[in-house]
């Protein structure tokens, strides 16, 4: 890299910095999260990328440490962007995102926000915090409105769960957000909603059967039999060599990583899982 280079990539993080800075009421980011976005862009760009670009993106990830609650920072909601550090969701947010940028040759980190916001918030509108898709089911549910994502989980044959979805309204203690008054009270309005939709899940013994149906790159939510939660991880869908699918995560474990073993044997050790659902980028 010439002095040229050098100075231009400075440039460019510094005007990326600043606009960081002049938004902090909506977004919370770092310089390092700037660079980092830079050097990202222009490793895809350079991929040898087919229509499938959710896979190639996700496997830029490998190896980028897992995060816990990655997005529960501040007293106040904003859009944070943290390329860093990823927990199950904000992995396969930011690769949705990135695959949205490459569809539209789009380039800047202005776009990538915007991007970012569009698919983690209902509607793509940031309005506090209980706008945000906390429940995964309700975030496949919004993107397939926006038409990003298809739920196939029945035409796969998942099956309706009659559950309450209120896991966020009967463990308050657990959200620090929702020591706040207005925060737990629009929380329980959302959840209110989601109360008169179906859940679809494919039980666990059925999956095995219709693995041929799975794609590279579809969103697998792991279901629960947990009260009040929908599902407890999320990840993306990979065919390895052995021809069986397997799920590109943000493990709790560690860090970005390929299941060793199939999907199917996976879910098996996952103590309360009950099955999946799949939804497909678009």
């Amino acid at each position: 890299m010439d002095t040229f280079d050098i100075m231009r990539l400075n440039f460019v993080s510094l005007l990326l910095f600043m606009m960081c800075s002049v938004s902090m009421a909506q977004i919370t980011c770092s310089p390092e999260d700037s660079l980092l976005f830079t050097s990202k862009i222009s490793e895809l760009r350079n991929l040898a990328l087919n229509e499938n670009l959710i896979v190639p993106i996700g496997k830029t990830f490998l190896g980028t440490p897992y995060v816990e609650k990655t997005l529960e920072i501040g007293e106040k909601e904003t859009l944070v962007v943290n390329l860093r550090g990823l927990d199950c969701t904000t992995f396969v947010e930011n690769v949705l995102a990135f695959s949205l940028l490459l569809r539209e040759n789009k380039n800047t980190f202005r776009d990538f926000v915007s991007a970012l916001k569009t698919i983690r918030y209902r509607n793509g509108c940031l309005n506090g915090y209980s706008s945000r898709l906390h429940y995964f089911t309700d975030w496949i549910r919004n993107n397939n409105e926006k038409g990003l994502v298809k739920d196939i989980t029945p035409e796969l044959g998942g099956l309706e769960v009659n559950k309450s979805i209120n896991f966020m309204g009967t463990h308050r203690e657990l959200y620090p957000f929702l020591a706040d008054d207005t925060n737990f009270n629009t929380m329980l309005e959302v959840e209110a909603e989601l109360a008169k939709e179906t859940l679809c899940v494919l039980p666990q013994d059925k999956i095995e059967a219709i693995e041929d149906k799975l794609q590279n790159g579809d969103i697998i939510a792991l279901a629960t039999s947990i009260k009040g939660l929908d599902v407890t991880h999320t990840g993306l869908a990979i065919r390895q060599p052995n021809g069986r699918i397997h799920l590109l995560h943000a493990s709790i474990s560690g860090e970005v990583k390929i299941t060793e073993e199939p999907l199917v044997d996976y879910l098996k050790k996952i103590k309360r899982n009950t099955g999946i659902v799949v939804a497909r980028p678009l």
